[in-house]
């Protein structure tokens, strides 16, 4: 006679007592909390590095492509035992896992593993105040440990809705707001601490540093502030001169149109030698051209009363000119007028003189001008790269 078929009965897993959810919770926080005590106090150099971050992102189960060999983490045993199904587990149970995953990949110095851990544990929005504060705590560790110091600050202040008698919360969150300089925020936090730990040393010691640097900073934003004003009263000046002086402007039809961004220097590293004014006249820098070798000379600081002829002078004969060809009488120079011509200029005229011809058109801050040799066939190129002369 067959025996007859067992009867496999589906027993439904009991919830957590409140208790026993209590308890995990509290065993967690606690062993994280050693392992964290007990890390050597150095700088973080364990992270994944570009040889090796495929190998290590293929260890955690929601990038494995296969079964790991040895130690699995709480999160590939738990996948592999449906830990992680939300027909199976609550919210509540579902952020507990997840914080277990988060705590194991801490612990293996894997922060950024341990961030996605407590992440997930965040996104299933258990109405437990206890678990969330821990979860935004131990991810702000995590994010403390790579240095993301404005992400650490921002999780211990979550961790601190949910739970304002959080003292590590509250204590990484002082020191995240010292390493971004955010001093008001570091005081209120000491303060608030401190009415719990009156004497509490480090925290009385970080709020007197807190203090001492907020005036410094408030100094250094003065000073800033100072600067700021200095400036904006030179370029206010500098825009009331080039009107005063009608110097057209490209792309400015009208007067109200002018500001100095369209003034900056047009060439890389020439931050400095923006337009400005001295003694009450406009200085320029000047750009002087030489097609023919492609090379450049910048005179900084000239001033508008000087003839173009004494800021040639600066830079000819050039180092580069073996053959003589380039020298302050035998040269002519051009600039490009708003019609799209070249413009001969006179060197014994005044920069100003020439910033208010007939056809010149201020394109930025740099003065350019085109330097060729007179009669060359340089000049010819020169001239002849243009579909119109001008008479």
């Amino acid at each position: 006679m067959a025996d007859a078929p067992l009867e496999v009965s589906k027993e439904k897993k009991a919830p957590m007592t409140n208790e026993e959810r209590v308890a995990l919770s509290q065993k967690l926080d606690q062993d994280l909390d050693d392992f964290i005590n007990s890390m050597e106090r150095k700088k973080y150099t364990d992270g994944w590095s570009e040889d090796t971050w495929e190998e290590e992102m293929d260890k955690h189960p929601f990038f494995m492509k296969s079964t790991p060999d040895g130690e699995m983490s709480p999160l590939a045993e738990g996948l592999a035992k449906l830990k992680y199904d939300p027909e199976e587990n609550t919210p509540l149970e579902l952020a507990t896992n997840y914080k277990e995953d988060g705590n194991f990949n801490f612990k293996h110095k894997n922060y950024r593993l341990a961030i996605l851990g407590y992440t997930e544990g965040i996104k299933q929005k258990c109405n437990d105040s206890e678990i969330n504060a821990s979860l935004y705590n131990n991810r702000a560790a995590a994010h403390w440990q790579l240095k993301n110091y404005r992400s650490a600050l921002y999780d211990s202040e979550k961790a601190l809705s949910f739970n304002p008698d959080h003292a590590k919360a509250r204590l990484r969150a002082i020191k995240a707001a010292t390493e971004i300089a955010k001093y008001d925020t570091c005081i209120q936090h000491c303060e608030k601490l401190l009415e719990s730990q009156p004497n509490n040393k480090e925290i009385i010691d970080l709020l007197n540093s807190a203090k001492k640097k907020k005036v410094m900073q408030q100094r250094d934003q003065r000073k800033k502030d100072r600067t700021n004003e200095k400036a904006e009263e030179q370029r206010d000046a500098v825009i009331k001169a080039i009107k005063d002086r009608k110097i057209r402007v490209r792309k400015c039809d009208e007067e109200n149109d002018i500001d100095l961004s369209k003034l900056d220097p047009n060439l890389p590293g020439a931050a400095d030698a923006v337009v400005h004014i001295k003694d009450g006249l406009l200085c320029w820098s000047v750009l002087f051209l030489y097609p023919e070798y492609q090379t450049t000379d910048l005179v900084k600081g000239c001033p508008e009363n000087v003839p173009l002829m004494s800021q040639l002078e600066q830079v000819l004969p050039a180092p580069w000119d073996r053959e003589n060809k380039y020298r302050c009488d035998t040269v002519n120079v051009y600039y490009e007028g708003y019609d799209q011509l070249p413009h001969l200029v006179d060197l014994n005229m005044k920069l100003g003189d020439i910033l208010v011809s007939e056809c010149y058109e201020l394109k930025a801050g740099t003065l350019p001008f085109v330097v060729v040799p007179r009669g060359s066939p340089s000049e010819r190129r020169f001239l002849g790269s243009y579909t119109k002369l001008d008479k």
